[in-house]
């Protein structure tokens, strides 16, 4: 049976990462799009193969791809996960995760180099603030109306995916995606051992989760099962308020005294504000900035899966518990925590 070839963009990132381990697993040809200053921290198997695509220039971008396919044949699979989640301006989500990932997609068709199937890494984000009064799930009729920059372009990258006629996508809106690897639930784990549970805001929040391995184990069913444009919200199952899930932290890390503090949201506004303003003046990014403000302010992340079990039969195999336990037990193996 011949080697089917997947290229994994942004592959040196914490879910690039981790797909690029699971297709090696799976016997795939694997290709790992990066970039040449990229951190191969994760990506020393040998049998991997890189590549350094330029989504910035879509002419040299088709020069490349048609002489890819010349030496070694198409992708059958493309597995589109490179963007940025956080920028020093603005404009810079537009240019990066639509605009490139636009070029990327032309240029396939361009140069007659589509997969058999393309799957876009977007977010729940790219639909905006769900219903915070009752806490229904989100739907999938609903209005897309992204309150971030980042969900905002997310969602100009899915409407121009769904506007190609028979472009063979599927896109995956994944929730609050943790696991080995990952460093934003570190931050947040970290305060917990120092005995310290912060929370924004005193309205109640319901939150969802994806553990890594269970977002990558959906990744090639959609490819096995050979879904064809289709759209998924990716969540575990499961909802929990904001103190069940600090619940859950506190236990694996057997913290039995911890101060938990709830800050206003005006006051998480501000700060905010005031941290993406200090770092950008440096040139830098920072987690902590507005766009993260807005997701934390709001109040209700969870949605219908039911697609994504019908398509796909999908059941977690890692509930939230499991999965904390699994990523705390890594961390502390590389001493993270």
């Amino acid at each position: 049976m011949e080697q089917k070839r997947i290229l994994i963009t942004g592959a040196s990132g914490f879910i690039g990462s981790t797909v690029v381990d699971k297709a090696l697993e799976m016997g795939y040809e694997t290709w790992a799009g990066i970039r040449a200053s990229s951190n191969k921290v994760y990506l020393q198997d040998e049998r991997i193969k890189f590549i350094d695509l330029n989504y910035a220039d879509k002419k040299k971008l088709k020069e490349q791809l048609r002489d890819f396919a010349g030496k070694n044949g198409r992708f059958d699979y493309i597995v589109h996960s490179a963007g940025i989640t956080k920028a020093i301006r603005k404009l810079e989500f537009d240019k990066v995760n639509y605009e490139q990932m636009r070029n990327f997609v032309d240029a396939l068709i361009e140069t007659d180099a589509v997969p058999d199937l393309f799957i876009f890494m977007s977010t729940l984000g790219a639909i905006g603030v769900g219903d915070e009064i009752n806490y229904t799930p989100l739907q999938y009729d609903v209005t897309p109306n992204p309150n971030t920059a980042y969900g905002k372009s997310k969602l100009k990258a899915e409407n121009h995916l769904k506007n190609i006629p028979d472009f063979p996508y599927v896109i995956l809106r994944p929730t609050g995606v943790y696991g080995p690897r990952d460093k934003d639930y570190l931050i947040l784990m970290r305060a917990v051992k120092n005995g310290i549970d912060v929370g924004a805001g005193f309205k109640k929040q319901i939150l969802t989760f994806i553990y890594i391995y269970d977002l990558v184990k959906i990744i090639f069913d959609c490819i096995e099962k050979n879904i064809y444009r289709k759209e998924y919200y990716v969540a575990d199952g499961d909802v929990y308020t904001d103190t069940e899930f600090n619940t859950i932290v506190k236990q694996v890390l057997q913290k039995k005294h911890v101060f938990r503090i709830k800050i206003p949201l005006w006051i998480v506004k501000s700060v905010a504000f005031v941290s993406e303003k200090m770092f950008g003046m440096l040139g830098k990014t920072t987690t902590f900035n507005t766009d993260k403000y807005k997701i934390m302010r709001q109040r209700n992340w969870s949605c219908d899966i039911t697609p994504l079990q019908r398509d796909l039969d999908f059941q977690a195999d890692f509930p939230l518990k499991k999965g904390v336990e699994e990523t705390v037990k890594w961390y502390k193996q590389r001493q993270w925590l």
